[in-house]
């Protein structure tokens, strides 16, 4: 009998069958993550056919070992790995990763986070509190009279990806299309992507590049105090971004700007009133607040899936044998419920003091916009529960459908 619904464990071997399109898994993974620390944390996942970790010290390691890579061409070519070629009608699409900061290696990778990196840090970041405050309040004000709300669209959807356009100096007025051109992306990402699915997304990359080629041709003319004019006039060694980088980097910055913020939102508020525990309590301090915030991050992850390329043959210290090329799964997820990390894993406990969780990832390729994400949790959180007392689920929210990115279909809301 499978340990957990949708999963078929043989622990010995090593060997895991699991449908990520089974309902009792995407709906609730916590249970398969369980049966999975307890046979075999690192395992063979015969769907997609490459290993995965789900164990929270190999997790965290793997993502700060400088043998694994978010690419493999810049050290062996497709014909060497058996790679097939690009698929012609992604073409657009593959341009914009070519120059994303989530799929470069150093020294590339290097340059361009150094160009962007001083407007992610804390200190630039707190600057925007009295910005995220006001936004929070002034969409609250919008819809408290209703007595009811779909908080993804409303609120979770609209904070992040005004925050960052304001940031960028991209048109605030833009949001529904760089939101429309975001979603129809991100689809890219998880397993086995459908044809239609594929051309939706490179005609959505097609239509966001020509849109940002033009607000990059007005800053030129017309620089202001924002930044999309600093990354066009900084330079480093001598270089500065090419148009290519300027916007595939702007693309990245506004997808992974609000996409897991809106899920976490999301997943967070649906977790606090499922939780039974008081928003007072929750919410009572700054410290209160952020221990709350990581325990949400920890317990309901909006990323649960990155993968990773082994840039040369490798033999693992757990007996595992990997070629150059071949990628691996790291499941952020399944290792912020390692029961030999975290006691009683499967539980919301707020007041949990131990260690960090793997949400925003590690090493090299550690989320630059943590520091963002986490402000904006932090305030549009409290900030909901204050405004919104007796605040409860209308119903059940709906799982998407899509396992990577773990998240609501809508959240309704009354009070």
């Amino acid at each position: 009998m499978s340990p957990a619904p949708g999963i078929t464990i043989d622990g010995p071997a090593r060997r895991v069958s699991l449908d990520v399109r089974n309902p009792d898994f995407f709906r609730n993974p916590l249970p398969a993550y369980g049966a999975l620390h307890a046979q075999c944390p690192a395992f063979f996942w015969e769907e997609p056919q490459q290993w995965y970790f789900a164990g929270y010290d190999q997790v965290n390691a793997l993502l700060r070992d400088r043998r694994f890579g978010r690419q493999i061409l810049h050290v062996a070519t497709r014909e060497d790995l058996g790679l097939s070629e690009p698929k012609p009608h992604l073409k657009d699409f593959d341009a914009l990763e070519e120059y994303s900061l989530l799929e470069l290696e150093p020294p590339a990778h290097t340059r361009l986070r150094t160009l962007v990196n001083r407007a992610f840090v804390s200190r630039q970041i707190e600057q925007l509190r009295p910005d995220i405050e006001t936004l929070s309040h002034a969409i609250i004000d919008g819809f408290k009279k209703d007595g009811e709300v779909e908080l993804l669209k409303a609120y979770a959807e609209t904070i992040p990806v005004t925050i960052i356009a304001r940031m960028l100096g991209i048109p605030v007025e833009a949001a529904p299309r760089l939101l429309d051109w975001s979603h129809r992306m991100v689809k890219m990402y998880v397993f086995n992507p459908s044809v239609e699915t594929e051309l939706d997304a490179n005609q959505a990359s097609t239509e966001f590049a020509a849109y940002l080629k033009d607000i990059i041709a007005e800053k030129r003319v017309s620089p202001a105090d924002d930044l999309l004019t600093h990354m066009i006039r900084s330079e480093k060694d001598g270089e500065r971004l090419s148009e290519a980088e300027l916007i595939s980097t702007t693309v990245l910055l506004l997808n992974a700007g609000h996409e897991a913020t809106v899920h976490q939102i999301g997943n967070a508020v649906s977790t606090i009133l499922k939780s039974g525990f008081s928003p007072d309590q929750l919410f009572a301090s700054e410290e209160a607040t952020a221990r709350t915030v990581e325990e949400c991050l920890r317990f309901a992850a909006p990323l649960h899936i990155f993968q990773r390329y082994a840039l040369s043959d490798i033999e693992l210290e757990d007996g595992i044998s990997l070629r150059k090329g071949d990628k691996i799964g790291l499941m952020l997820g399944a290792a912020n419920v390692d029961p030999r990390k975290f006691t009683a894993p499967d539980t919301f406990r707020p007041d949990r003091d131990e260690g960090a969780n793997v949400s925003f990832g590690a090493g090299l390729h550690f989320c630059i916009g943590a520091p963002l994400a986490r402000l904006e949790l932090n305030l549009s959180l409290p900030i909901l529960f204050r405004r919104l007392s007796g605040l409860r689920l209308k119903d059940e929210p709906p799982v998407k459908d899509s396992f990577h990115f773990h998240g609501l279909e809508r959240l309704d809301l009354v009070w």
